[in-house]
């Protein structure tokens, strides 16, 4: 930043500098599927974060708001590099990934496939899966790859994910991080002590006043800070201005 140049406050539409490269994820079952690589400016790649996004059904894509805005900021901010795309089927500005939504079944092949992808082409070192909604399912239930560090939850409903699989990732004992909105329309943090009861080592975060879609940019600067408190700690706190 020059001398002249005066610092702008972080808005919604804020886009910091970073590489920006799409991608693209093959399953094993031999679908297509668009993605997006956002890495800092200095090219390193050694921390990064692979989002998987909200029901495709109800609109959630890879740039649904939470996941576009972390990867317009975090790599600038905290030296992320942010992985997102598309699951099967699932459209968005990138383009629309080849298949059909398999209601989360289906999408055990583009989970695996992505984090090869991370692991083999982006040669990424340390790996968090961030899952929101419908993603969190998919994590729960398809995220176990050993060289996985462990899983950020936003928003869980646990639609589909069983107690069984609760279990398994208790005995597994990788770090698991669930936020939970105060007000979420699927589960509260009363509930997701209970349903979450299985996970000996998983921590709640009840986030107060927030929704299920996290809308409003106090939510949003939450939100990340959280994720960077995880996989980042030394760059808290994320500046509000830039």
């Amino acid at each position: 930043m020059s001398e002249q140049t005066q610092p702008e406050l972080i808005r919604p539409s804020t886009v910091l500098p970073a590489q920006r490269e799409s991608i693209t994820i093959v399953t094993s079952d031999g679908l297509k599927l668009v993605g997006e690589v956002t890495t800092p400016i200095n090219g390193d790649r050694s921390r990064a974060i692979l989002c998987l996004h909200p029901r495709p059904t109800h609109g959630g894509m890879m740039d649904s708001h939470l996941f576009k805005k972390a990867a317009n900021r975090l790599p600038a901010m905290a030296g992320l590099t942010i992985v997102r795309f598309n699951t099967r089927g699932t459209s968005s500005e990138q383009g629309k990934s080849e298949g059909e939504f398999g209601n989360g079944v289906t999408e055990a092949a583009d989970v695996k496939a992505a984090i090869e992808h991370c692991f083999s082409t982006l040669k990424v070192k340390k790996l968090w899966i961030l899952g929101w909604s419908f993603g969190t399912d998919l994590a729960l239930q398809h995220g176990r790859d050993p060289r996985v560090e462990g899983l950020i939850l936003l928003s869980p409903p646990l639609m589909t994910t069983t107690e069984a699989d609760l279990k398994l990732w208790n005995e597994d004992g990788r770090p698991i991080y669930a936020l939970i909105p105060e007000f979420d329309d699927f589960l509260n943090p009363q509930a997701a002590e209970v349903k979450f009861a299985p996970v000996a080592q998983l921590k709640l975060i009840a986030i107060k006043d927030a929704k299920h879609l996290w809308i409003g940019e106090p939510f949003v600067y939450i939100a990340l800070s959280e994720i960077v408190k995880i996989v980042a700690p030394e760059k808290l706190p994320l500046p509000t201005q830039m």
